[in-house]
């Protein structure tokens, strides 16, 4: 079996560096594995696209969501399967395919699975005339909050979430929102839009608690009209799901869907930007394999 390893050496702050070896080590006594730095988004993605082209059986991505979101997009419809180490500040993926949160442990168990022959395969999201996404497709507040995130180095894990939260409070404005789904159209004034393929973004907030990437559907989530204090209210049930109670949480369920409306809203996907509203995302079933050492229902 030959496997690529790509290292993001300074996600997570630096600790994918300071676990390579160990990672490589676990990795090369199951496969022929190569092993290529990349720090920039770009190189990054090239580096996956050469993999893939090489005929790797196996890329395993020791980083963050931004380095498996680049990987997914060479991986997405081909014969090689993605292994996600994490090292990041959300590793949503990572969790929505059941990894161990330890990197170390992760590439253990990654490994086991290799030798195994351990492969299942997932649904993915996929924007019509752009990439690839995995886990969710959001537009609105919590796309702003993702982007103020990703320009924040301080501070790590979800106490970053949680500030950028906060700021993006300041400014909320609810907006015209569209949604066509294969049989519905409605509009509405919204706060923020979710499109899951899995259930969580922001490091585990499952925004979208009933999707499962296997089902070959997306689960919506919409928040509607709300103020700056009663949205306050519903952020902290976001953590447990029990967000989709509120009056003015409407979900959905979806193989395709239209997200459109005069706002302006920048989508982002995987916690990656993407483009703006009105765009169109569809369901592939089974797009992608993953080397998994389980996959539980509902994730």
């Amino acid at each position: 079996m030959r496997s690529v390893l790509l290292v993001n050496p300074v996600a997570g702050g630096g600790s994918a560096a300071k676990v390579a070896g160990a990672v490589v080590g676990h990795l090369q006594a199951v496969s022929d594995v190569g092993v290529v730095t990349t720090a920039d988004p770009a190189a990054t993605a090239n580096a996956a696209v050469e993999a893939v082209a090489g005929g790797a059986d196996v890329l395993a991505v020791l980083g963050g969501d931004g380095a498996a979101h680049a990987a997914v997009q060479a991986c997405a419809g081909t014969s090689t399967a993605l292994a996600v180490i994490p090292t990041g500040t959300g590793n949503d993926l990572a969790r929505a395919l059941g990894m161990p949160l330890d990197p170390v442990v992760a590439a253990r168990a990654v490994a086991q699975a290799m030798q195994q022959g351990t492969q299942d395969r997932i649904d993915l999201g996929r924007i019509a005339g752009g990439g690839w996404f995995a886990t969710v497709l959001c537009a609105g507040f919590d796309a702003s909050v993702n982007a103020r995130v990703n320009r924040m180095r301080w501070p790590r894990g979800k106490r970053r979430y949680d500030l950028a939260v906060l700021r993006e409070l300041l400014s909320l404005h609810v907006m015209p929102l569209r949604i066509e789904t294969d049989g519905e159209m409605i509009d509405m004034e919204a706060a923020l839009v979710a499109v899951g393929n899995t259930t969580s973004y922001g490091g585990g907030i499952p925004i979208c608690p009933d999707a499962d990437p296997r089902d070959g559907a997306f689960d919506l989530t919409v928040v509607g009209e709300v103020s700056r204090g009663e949205l306050l209210r519903v952020l902290p049930t976001l953590r447990t799901g029990h967000h989709v109670d509120h009056p003015a949480v409407q979900t959905l369920r979806a193989h395709s869907v239209r997200l459109g409306g005069d706002n302006g809203w920048l989508a982002h996907a995987d916690g990656e930007p993407q483009a703006r509203l009105p765009l169109t995302v569809r369901c592939e079933p089974e797009a992608l394999r993953v080397v998994t050492p389980r996959l539980p229902r509902g994730v």
